[in-house]
């Protein structure tokens, strides 16, 4: 999925309008953190599913 150049633009705009120049640091730098916690953990939550797959049940 490619998202053109209007469209990012578009998004940049709305997001210094709703959260203002000052605060979007800080609102990019806490999406980052929320992002990386959910990928890891969705790997770990892959990682465990793969480890039962033999049938065993593990606690």
């Amino acid at each position: 999925m490619r998202i053109s150049m209007t469209a990012i633009v578009v998004i940049v705009v709305v997001a210094i309008v709703l959260f203002g120049a000052k605060r979007l640091p800080e609102v990019a730098r806490s999406l980052g953190q929320s992002l990386r916690i959910l990928k890891s953990e969705a790997k770990a939550m892959r990682s465990d599913g793969e480890s039962g797959a033999d049938g065993e049940r593990r606690p």
